[in-house]
């Protein structure tokens, strides 16, 4: 039997645990590898969202450079167009004019006063004096729907059939015959030329009004 406090008796003895460091070194075998540093990853990040964005911008910047060509090129292709039409109109006209003063239809005009018939309304009228000769050696159809009447503000008219007494017939000419009369056209206007064509799908003839 155990006695309390007997000196002769072996007491147990508590055995003290060895220190164990909670944080071993680095670098010492067993140790967890040291913990990644964020900061180098947020810095690339953000390089990198920044270097996208600049692309971005530098698209934008080259595609709006490139519409703005393209739209320089579309203003200027209408202007290049307008001028080659002139260009030919003015071909044209001067192509109907030597067939005027040389051709087998010959035409003159000249500015005339207007005679009312009955059949013309209360608006105004303008009429051209038209003298027409055949030198070809075919007959040549006349009709005054066959002619129109274009003003010095580029307007054409066409003519008002019955409104002028003189106005001049539908007929057809011989080889070596003439004919004059009018055509009118409706409204107050200064004639700058009249243009006839042969049964409406011949060549124009175009002459100056004197």
């Amino acid at each position: 039997m155990t006695q309390p406090n007997d000196p002769n008796q072996q007491q147990p003895q508590h055995r003290q645990q060895p220190y164990v460091n909670q944080h071993p070194g680095y670098g010492v075998p067993g140790a967890p590898p040291p913990p990644r540093k964020k900061g180098r990853f947020v810095r690339f990040a953000g390089f990198g969202c920044a270097g996208v964005l600049g692309l971005v911008v530098v698209i934008a910047a080259v595609s709006a450079s490139g519409d703005s060509d393209d739209g320089g090129d579309t203003a200027a292709g209408p202007s290049v167009s307008a001028a080659a039409s002139a260009g030919a109109d003015e071909d044209t006209s001067k192509k109907e004019e030597e067939s005027a003063r040389t051709g087998p239809v010959r035409i003159t005009a000249e500015r005339t006063e207007f005679s009312k018939t009955v059949l013309a309304d209360g608006s105004g009228y303008t009429s051209v004096l038209i003298t027409v000769v055949n030198n070809g050696d075919d007959e040549v159809s006349v009709n005054p729907l066959y002619f129109t009447i274009t003003d010095t503000r580029g307007s054409k008219h066409t003519a008002e059939l019955g409104v002028d007494e003189k106005e001049i017939d539908a007929v057809e000419l011989a080889p070596g015959e003439n004919i004059s009369g009018t055509v009118t056209g409706k409204g107050g206007f200064t004639p700058k030329y009249v243009t006839y064509t042969d049964g409406l799908l011949g060549d124009p003839v175009r002459v100056d009004v004197s």
